[in-house]
């Protein structure tokens, strides 16, 4: 029994992802953290470069094609035909890397530049920790807001304190799996085409989807998102839900509760179990109504415990960042552990 389950991680390791692209993956994480914290979000938007580039060249056009008073079917056609224009640039885009790199002396390097652009850690980090320590030093926050209201589309101007604050929580634990998990193994997977097109539908359904209350636009990105995402998400919510174990007064207990039941959690257009991992870790209530850039009303549901409290202050924001830092670290320790179990196995 034993033998025939190492056969079969075998085979996955062979046939499902190249162990070889384990170590840039890796230094393309930490390199992200550090260029991200030194130099913090471009624009005040602490995405990934290629979503802000999606957004400049498909925002605009996208906007005038969702139009409310359009049919539903005809808002899904529209949404279908962006996402297909998208996913056909991105695809090109990964394939362009590909060929860049091969052959190359200097590819492995090369390689780690290039996916870093797919990943973003730490602006994620600059901008809480710039809302953080404006809170903590009981600063104007109106400033200090910008880049967290910026990177979820979210008017935070008609927020309370402790409105923006669950937004900051919410971007932390939904960064993790869209801005780093998911376009790291989608690599692993399929090369940097297949970060291209994970990352050209997680834009699209930052762009369009409005956590799931689109009307029809943004459906088909989500839809489809949610196929290369599911698996992804499941592993973000675990390291998150881990991560808690090692995270002063967060509970593990709390966290394991998140994925019993299906009451209080958020579905994966809000943000999946990364989320609903965060909020129960913590003991906290997360989501709820927003209002996106555009003045619609954003219906998020609220996820976390029924007793826990929605009025969290900075020092809930300080504990997310740090199971969010925690996360980071289980992360490329997974990473790594499969980089050497992989070698054990082609001994």
């Amino acid at each position: 029994m034993i033998d025939f389950i190492t056969q079969m991680y075998a085979w996955g390791h062979a046939n499902l992802f190249d162990p070889e692209r384990i170590p840039i993956a890796v230094a393309a994480i930490i390199l992200s953290a550090v260029i991200g914290m030194i130099t913090g979000p471009i624009a005040g938007n602490a995405n990934p470069l290629f979503w802000q580039v999606i957004d400049r060249l498909f925002g605009k056009v996208g906007d005038k094609l969702d139009k409310p008073n359009r049919s539903h079917a005809d808002l899904v056609f529209r949404g279908f035909f962006i996402s297909m224009l998208v996913l056909f640039l991105m695809s090109f885009v990964g394939k362009t890397f590909e060929a860049v790199i091969a052959g190359q002396s200097m590819g492995g390097a090369v390689s780690i530049i290039l996916l870093s652009l797919f990943l973003s850690t730490g602006t994620v980090w600059f901008v809480l920790l710039q809302l953080y320590f404006a809170m903590d030093g009981n600063k104007d926050t109106k400033g200090s807001y910008r880049g967290i209201a910026r990177s979820t589309r979210t008017n935070l101007n008609v927020a309370d304190n402790f409105g923006i604050v669950r937004m900051g929580m919410n971007f932390s634990a939904r960064s993790f799996d869209k801005n780093l998990v998911a376009p790291v193994l989608w690599f692993l997977i399929a090369g940097f085409v297949g970060s291209g097109l994970y990352t050209a539908l997680a834009a699209l359904s930052w762009r369009f989807g409005k956590n799931g209350t689109t009307k029809g636009f943004g459906g088909t990105p989500i839809a489809l998102e949610k196929l290369l995402g599911f698996f992804p998400s499941l592993l973000s919510g675990i390291l998150i839900t881990l991560a808690s174990l090692f995270t002063p007064t967060a509970k593990l207990h709390k966290g394991i509760t998140a994925w019993f039941g299906h009451k209080n959690r958020a579905s994966y257009a809000q943000g999946g179990f990364a989320l609903s991992a965060l909020a129960w870790s913590l003991n906290v209530s997360l989501g709820g109504p927003a209002q996106d850039f555009n003045g619609d009303a954003i219906k998020n549901a609220w996820v976390g415990p029924d007793a826990a409290t929605a009025k969290n202050d900075h020092k809930h924001l300080k504990r997310a960042l740090y199971i969010n830092i925690i996360a980071h670290i289980l992360f490329i320790a997974v990473l790594l552990g499969m980089y050497v179990w992989s070698g054990i196995l082609n001994t």
